[in-house]
């Protein structure tokens, strides 16, 4: 049986009052609920004491949910909703990293290999349309989330590799058969993208997973979806029956709170004032500048570590302004990543020192990969032939002027103001750097086109080794569009080597052997200069003193069962 504990490498203002909070524009009608279910917390109240039963906690999102079909919720807001309605087979500690049974009754049976996965299934697990958990519905579910389905809209999860079928043992044993060493399958069981569903569910497509068909969405969580309003608010409510909480926690049975509203407005300024005045208990999303104000309120902040692939740039190296090495590594020399820390965050933002952070598996020192140098960089881009300038002072070769443009990450934090400070840097070398405007629809959209987009601003989080395979492989998130079946791929233009490396590491079945083919990976991309990490990147909470008991899995998405609200009765 193959050890499913994998090492880990340790890693070392002004006041809203309710005048200005409403004139900022948060609807009347939304006002008079909040105050309804949020009561004055103005006495200090220290973290910890027994836990009470009872209250609907208001929380902020800055974006609303798109699609609550689980191998698609990695966009934080849908991952903060489906980790608190979803149960999973495995539970991820999101300390240590350790794997422990939840809706398994053990850790599974795995092949020498890595391409058998064995799960026997605890009894007495309901789903909230009544219908009871099953191995039968455990296949269904990864049947669906390993092979996807196109007719329906519905994508394969990128945390599931080499997945071939599911083989229904008995009525509590599901066996899980992969065409090649799947190593970080029982990983992916234990994450909110393996929530398992209702058949009821499973039968959705695209539409049914998303605005608008929320309480028809049905899973086998602690709160379970109650109301919907599109676009600025998501009822849950907790389950009196669930009593199949991850065994080994000390916490069993119903969840604390009664129910948490999700709220989304994208104006910041109305989140954050929301909860510093008493509106709302809790916000995601706190900028970096706010973070003492909310401190010197007394209000909790917390910081959480998302253990994944650092706050990046990544060079889309098939554009004809990219392919050159020499301009690569100009551009990386240019940019100033201690000024962008320095000057836009705080010490809960440390500059990365590798591809991955810190806590992540996998994880490589690589900190002198980029030196700020600006000589260098303007010494490198003579040599690659843009010597001449315009009258504007960019580059130019052959008439053509060094311009390249990057989007703007609206879940990562400050992503326009980072691109900003970049944009000046380069200008001092000579490059011209155009942000690519846009709201997330528009971003998403135009990511997918090399010529519109050249230089990606993103992260991910996942706390395995695969973390590289889904961000960087051309069959998943594709970060340097380099999959082959492009219709502008020409030949030679690609990079099979990534992939190849990526493969390589999804295929190891030891976990010592795993995080060598992850440095191989690393290695490869810093050689190449195709990759600029910045900064590990939080997940910033904000909560008001009653909220106690506030955690996040391993990623940083918002764990609510263990979370309860001082003063109730």
């Amino acid at each position: 049986m193959t050890d499913l504990r994998p090492s880990t490498s340790a890693s070392p203002g002004r006041t809203y009052g309710r005048r200005n909070f409403l004139s900022l524009g948060l609807g009347l009608g939304t006002l008079i609920t909040l105050s309804a279910c949020t009561p004055s917390d103005d006495a200090p109240l220290p973290e910890g004491g027994d836990p009470v039963q009872g209250g609907v906690l208001t929380y902020f999102e800055p974006q609303t949910w798109t699609l609550l079909y689980p191998p698609s919720v990695g966009f934080y807001p849908n991952g903060g909703i489906m980790n608190n309605i979803s149960a999973r087979l495995l539970w991820q500690d999101p300390k240590t990293l350790d794997l422990y049974p939840w809706l398994a009754t053990e850790l599974p049976e795995i092949n020498a290999d890595a391409t058998k996965f064995t799960f026997t299934i605890r009894d007495g697990v309901t789903y909230s349309d009544g219908s009871p958990l099953t191995a039968k519905n455990v296949a269904a579910n990864f049947d669906l989330f390993g092979r996807g389905d196109e007719a329906r809209t519905l994508p394969v999860s990128e945390q599931i590799s080499n997945y071939e079928r599911s083989e229904v043992l008995d009525d509590k044993r599901v066996r899980f058969h992969f065409s090649a060493p799947s190593p970080g399958f029982a990983q992916a069981t234990s994450t909110m993208n393996a929530g398992l569903l209702a058949d009821s569910t499973l039968a959705l497509d695209a539409e049914g997973f998303g605005p608008g068909g929320a309480t028809g969405i049905h899973t086998c969580g602690p709160f379970h979806i109650t109301d919907e309003t599109i676009g600025t608010k998501l009822s849950v409510r907790v389950r009196e029956d669930y009593d199949w909480a991850p065994p080994h926690l000390k916490h069993q049975g119903r969840a604390h709170l009664d129910g948490i509203d999700y709220l989304a407005n994208n104006e910041y300024s109305v989140r954050i004032g929301a909860v510093l005045s008493g509106q709302a208990d809790g916000v995601r999303d706190v900028q970096a500048p706010d973070e003492s104000r909310v401190s010197e309120q007394g209000l909790r902040l917390y910081a959480k570590a998302t253990n994944g692939i650092n706050n990046s740039v990544n060079f889309r190296f098939r554009h004809e302004l990219l392919e050159d090495l020499k301009v690569r590594q100009a551009i990386i020399a240019a940019v100033d990543r201690q000024e962008i820390v320095d000057k836009l965050f705080t010490p809960n933002y440390p500059l990365a020192t590798g591809l991955l952070a810190k806590g992540a598996m996998g994880y490589k020192d690589q900190s002198g990969s980029w030196v700020h140098d600006p000589e260098e960089a303007n010494r490198l881009l003579d040599e690659a032939g843009w010597s001449e300038r315009n009258s504007a002072g960019f580059r130019t070769k052959d008439g053509q002027v060094l311009a390249l443009s990057v989007n703007i990450a609206l879940p990562q934090p400050r992503s326009n103001e980072v691109q900003t400070l970049i944009q000046q840097q380069l200008r001092h070398v000579g490059v011209r750097l155009s942000i690519n405007p846009g709201d997330q629809s528009k971003q998403t959209l135009d990511a997918l086109e090399l010529d519109t987009v050249q230089i990606y601003h993103s992260m991910v989080a996942r706390a395995d080794f695969d973390n590289l395979r889904s961000n960087y492989s051309s069959v998943n998130r594709d970060v340097f569009l380099n999959g082959k079946d492009r219709d502008d791929a020409k030949d030679g233009s690609i990079d099979p080597e990534i992939d190849r490396l990526l493969d390589e590491l999804a295929s190891e079945p030891e976990t010592k052997n795993r995080q060598k083919a992850a440095e191989k990976v690393q290695d490869y991309l810093v050689e190449n200069a195709y990759v600029l990490p910045f900064f590990e990147e939080p997940q910033v909470f904000a909560f008001r003193r009653r909220v106690n008991g506030f955690t996040t899995e391993p990623v940083g998405r918002p764990d609510f069962y263990s979370t309860w609200l001082a003063g109730q009765k």
